[in-house]
């Protein structure tokens, strides 16, 4: 530490260096005032958001209920007998969607892969696997959802062949999984392709085989890049896996629809809708909280 004269007293003085390292940091007017003013605007912001979303559904609110057919519209659509009758059941069936969601989801992203490492292998003794995988995935991506389930789910157990399940559910999983590892497959090549050949050259040139630098190099980063695709994908999965009910399957829409079939009233569908929308919006909003995560490292440059 250094010390000074005083001109006073002779005694010795601290550094104005050492003084300003033990003085806590005191912000100027200036900067308070800047830092009130920013808090008095959010406040002011977010109490106008509230009062015109307030003022928004109020009207909305009027506009249906004074609606000509509103009084028919909601003993048919939002009777809450009905409803309070369907949600248990519909509950207990949505556990079927959601085991179809998880087997289903990693039979998608284990085949979808598969099919884009087809598809993105070099060498004129891959080309039959390639054109292979170019089929698969041009063929699924272009037949409805829809038929391909009623195919597996009604056109095989037609057949009556020995061994084959005729399980509406196992079927309807393996039309899901079909489907959809069509385009995860495109999902996943789009993102090896986009991993610059520079990474695949520099693995090579330390000695990686072609089959470890795609897997140790090429592969992180294109599951890494894209992560958002996929996550909408298993969104699209989550709903569609209410489609294996025209088999017989009692899912969330199976029983949705007996209670309708039985009371020829509509709210059922009302309360299963509404049980797929809150199972699917965390998914969307995890989907984008990482894509805004990802624009914002890319922004800076960082690595995504």
């Amino acid at each position: 530490m250094t010390f000074a004269k005083e001109e006073s007293g002779g005694e010795p003085a601290e550094d104005p260096a050492d003084k300003d390292a033990h003085d806590p940091y005191v912000p100027s007017r200036r900067r308070i005032e800047r830092e009130r003013h920013k808090r008095s605007r959010a406040r002011r912001a977010t109490a106008l958001g509230a009062l015109s979303t307030l003022v928004t559904g109020v009207v909305l609110y009027l506009v249906v209920v004074n609606a000509p057919g509103w009084p028919r519209t909601r003993e048919t659509f939002f009777d809450a007998q009905y409803a309070r009758e369907a949600l248990p059941k519909v509950l207990e069936g949505l556990w079927l969607n959601v085991r179809l969601l998880s087997v289903c989801g990693a039979a998608v992203l284990v085949l979808g892969m598969l099919i884009a490492v087809a598809r993105t292998l070099r060498g004129p003794v891959f080309f039959p696997l390639r054109a292979l995988a170019a089929a698969y995935t041009d063929f699924f991506r272009g037949l409805p959802l829809i038929i391909n389930l009623m195919i597996v789910v009604l056109g095989v157990p037609a057949l009556r062949l020995q061994g084959i399940t005729v399980d509406p559910v196992l079927l309807g999983g393996t039309a899901l999984t079909l489907t959809y590892s069509a385009y995860v497959a495109e999902v996943f090549r789009a993102g090896i392709e986009s991993v610059h050949p520079s990474q695949r050259a520099a693995a090579r040139s330390l000695g990686l085989s072609n089959r470890q630098a795609l897997r140790y190099v090429v592969l992180p980063q294109a599951v890494r890049r894209q992560v958002p695709p996929l996550l909408n994908d298993l969104v699209s999965l989550q709903k569609d896996t209410g489609l294996v009910s025209i088999g017989g399957a009692v899912d969330a829409v199976r029983a949705a629809d007996i209670i309708v079939g039985r009371s020829l009233n509509y709210t059922p569908y009302i309360v299963a809708g509404l049980v797929f929308v809150a199972l699917t919006i965390p998914m969307a909003r995890l989907t984008d909280w990482i894509t805004a995560r990802m624009d914002r490292r890319r922004a800076q440059g960082g690595s995504i």
